[in-house]
């Protein structure tokens, strides 16, 4: 999964993010709202851990315009200091989904932050996935289409199992590109595209049958599924 998380406080980053990466996520650090609102213009995460007292805005101010303006309901964790009832209800109040009080306990993070993916995006969870015609086994990272095997390679495979489990949502090309190659991956624009295509044209990806792969300029990719009736 792909997290961003978003304090002024380089050490807390620096926690949050060897916590997260331990869990096998990538995580990008942000230490200005402002930052990390430009970033969510044209990148996509699947979690966001969040400070309250920030240098040029407040933790609660940047879910509410998270909730405003992304287009996905992204799971939010505050991790902050403030601690009083009256701080967490508006903390929650404003958007967010959990709720952990500082200093951080890497035990309870990790907790939390499984809990939360795991709530928002259940289909990851490992097991045989059946999306219409199409059948993913990850045990044997093999896929089947009207009960009849696809050959794909290693990396198609996790491109089309990632696409279908998040059928619907808009996802950045850095977003794809670190899920699948890694985010230390050195990898041209072009390749993602290439991948891209080859998926429509093996697993016949087209709307007249019921699936759509649509490519959103300045952003990345969107797969939906789509009435053929």
């Amino acid at each position: 999964m792909r997290i961003a998380a978003l304090d002024d406080d380089a050490l807390q980053l620096d926690l949050i993010r060897q916590a997260t990466e331990a869990m096998g996520h990538i995580c990008h650090t942000h230490c200005s709202g402002a930052e990390l609102m430009r970033e969510l213009r044209r990148q996509t995460f699947d979690l966001l851990i969040i400070d309250w007292q920030l240098p040029d805005t407040t933790g609660p101010e940047v879910v509410r315009w998270v909730r405003q303006h992304v287009d996905a309901k992204i799971p939010v964790l505050f991790v902050t200091h403030r601690q009083e009832e009256r701080d967490i209800v508006e903390g929650l109040g404003s958007g967010a989904d959990d709720f952990m009080v500082k200093p951080v306990r890497i035990g309870e993070l990790t907790a939390r932050v499984a809990a939360l993916l795991r709530r928002a995006y259940p289909e990851n969870a490992a097991g045989i996935l059946d999306f219409g015609r199409y059948r993913f086994v990850p045990e044997t990272r093999s896929i089947e289409m009207d009960g009849k095997p696809v050959e794909l390679k290693n990396r198609e495979y996790d491109l089309a199992l990632f696409l279908f489990q998040n059928m619907g949502r808009l996802l950045s090309r850095d977003h794809l590109r670190e899920i699948v190659w890694g985010q230390a991956a050195d990898v041209m624009s072009r390749s993602l595209d290439t991948h891209i295509s080859r998926l429509r044209s093996l697993l016949d990806l087209r709307p007249a049958n019921g699936y759509i792969v649509t490519a959103v300029y300045g952003v990345g990719y969107r797969f939906e599924a789509v009435d053929v009736s």
